[in-house]
């Protein structure tokens, strides 16, 4: 999983990012709602532990921020844990809300279900499209203005996950886990060599790329 932990609690934040990564799951770590908000409509994650009591901008204000928007499950967690703080979260969008203190092996199975669920709601779709470029994932046909891409298995993998992200920075860490099932990066050109070969069968004879790759982060669709 890739996971953005978002928590003003430098010795909470550092603990689950440390704990997640020993699991074998990727992290990105920002401690205020701002930085939370950002990281979400730009980055691509598979679920996000929120914590409720944030300086400036609450978690709370994050998620009234996300409603109406595309993202990822949100867990929040939160010292305030009685009823009606346990509504108010989960009407506010968040799909799942864990009390302070918590045992990290339970943070883990819900975090795990959560991205687990979201996997397969998103196997349901069975039509993606990105400007011009439309994936019909129960025939596995991919066009782009309407004429036919043959794509390799690998390749349509790769553009599912893009296309599911859309707009979102995938990290290649990311595209390793759906595609191929490493949960770590084997540093080879395994990604690069297909990424190539699909950036030229998506893109060649149009005048608008829509593949784009982003240093040292990874790469965006659209």
């Amino acid at each position: 999983m890739r996971v953005l932990v978002v928590e003003d609690d430098e010795h909470v934040r550092h603990c689950l990012g440390c704990r997640l990564r020993a699991c074998g799951h990727a992290c990105r770590l920002v401690e205020t709602g701002e930085c939370a908000l950002r990281s979400i409509l730009e980055e691509a994650f598979d679920v996000v532990v929120l914590d409720r009591s944030l300086p400036a901008m609450s978690g709370l204000d994050v998620l009234n921020e996300l409603n109406g928007r595309t993202h990822p499950p949100v867990m929040m967690l939160s010292a305030l844990d009685g009823p009606e703080e346990r509504i108010d979260g989960l009407r506010a969008g968040a799909e799942d809300y864990l009390g302070k203190p918590f045992h990290f092996s339970e943070l883990l199975v819900r975090l795990e279900i959560l991205a687990k669920r979201q996997s397969r709601e998103h196997g349901d779709e069975i039509r993606l499209e990105v400007d011009d470029l439309a994936m019909n994932t129960m025939t596995r046909e991919v066009r782009r203005g309407g004429k036919k891409i043959d794509l390799t298995d690998k390749e349509f993998k790769l553009l599912h996950v893009l296309m599911r992200h859309k707009g979102q920075a995938v990290t290649r860490t990311m595209l390793l886990e759906k595609v191929w099932g490493y949960s770590f990066d084997p540093q080879t050109n395994l990604i690069d060599v297909h990424m190539s070969k699909l950036r030229t069968k998506i893109d060649k004879d149009h005048e608008t790329p829509l593949l784009r790759t982003i240093r040292s982060v990874g790469y965006v669709l659209g």
